[in-house]
């Protein structure tokens, strides 16, 4: 088992007469046997920083940084060496929207058995782990439920065994008995030494299942934290808002809307929805080198 160690990663997509900053400047650490949350608005940079983790961003992207999994780092591997050695072996991914990632003429278990093939897993074990019977495993993806066709990924991400699981948004549109089987499988990879990134809007699955919980806004982590101070004791006004927008709390959303990510400010990008920024805030504020970490010149 080995840390992912991401360094000031930043991914910019070139356009004709723009420049998206789609993640900017990320740091963070993942270690074996422990989950860690990255959470934030639609839009903010999550799913891109996972695409770029897996050398899945288009044509037009642009990186910087390190990411590095072991001796790998991933950001300057070739795509032969991240799908021959790192896809499926080293991390494993759950997709949004799992069953547009299946094969559709193909049943659910010639596709685990293929990956099996591939990746020397065992598909019985790996179906298993995600709670299908033999029964779902021959049916193709349009005849499985929006459930089923979520632990067809589970298992496809499970199969090859990898110490690294990236889950993007793998609660959506589950009902409250799947999203709590699947936490628990979550929190099982983790107690055996596993290392889950979890990508989510879902702050009650991220408060039950993670570790740490990193808040990120407009392509910034703005706090990183164990997960219960982010949560109950947030620092940044961007992550006590989503704390306090939970239907538990408050139940009222951010005020205002986030930035255009081709129009970043030079200074805080939350500044413009926050009620407390002063004139301090069009400096950018460096995140805090603490285990309780935020990037705000004036926190909670």
């Amino acid at each position: 088992m080995v840390n992912l160690e991401i360094d000031r990663v930043s991914v910019r997509f070139a356009l004709k007469g723009a420049t998206v900053e789609a993640v900017n400047d990320v740091s963070l650490r993942i270690r074996p046997g422990e989950c860690v949350a990255l959470v934030g608005e639609s839009g903010c940079g999550k799913t891109v920083l996972a695409s770029a983790l897996l050398g899945f961003l288009p044509g037009n992207a642009e990186t910087s940084g390190s990411a590095r999994l072991g001796d790998v780092d991933l950001l300057a591997a070739t795509d032969h060496e991240l799908a021959t050695t790192i896809r499926g072996r080293k991390i494993g991914l759950i997709p949004q929207s799992p069953a547009s990632h299946l094969t559709p003429v193909r049943t659910a278990r010639s596709q685990l058995e293929e990956a099996a093939k591939v990746l020397g897993g065992d598909a019985g074990e790996a179906a298993e782990r995600a709670g299908l019977l033999p029964e779902h495993l021959d049916r193709y993806p349009h005849e499985l439920s929006g459930g089923m066709a979520q632990r067809v990924a589970n298992a496809l991400a499970l199969v090859g065994n990898p110490p690294l699981l990236i889950a993007d948004e793998p609660t959506t549109g589950l009902d409250r008995d799947l999203v709590d089987g699947l936490l628990d499988e979550f929190r099982r990879l983790v107690d055996d030494g596993h290392a889950v990134l979890l990508i989510t809007h879902d702050l009650a699955a991220a408060h039950k299942v993670a570790d740490r919980i990193a808040v990120m806004y407009a392509g910034r982590i703005v706090e990183v934290g164990p997960a219960h101070q982010v949560l109950d004791n947030a620092k940044h006004p961007y992550a006590r808002g989503l704390a306090n927008a939970l239907p538990e709390r408050d139940f009222l959303p951010v005020p205002g809307q986030p930035p255009l990510l081709t129009h970043l400010p030079a200074g805080c990008a939350f500044a413009p929805r926050c009620e407390q920024a002063t004139a301090i805030c069009e400096d950018r504020p460096v995140l805090t080198d603490d285990p309780h970490a935020v990037a705000c010149h004036l926190p909670c």
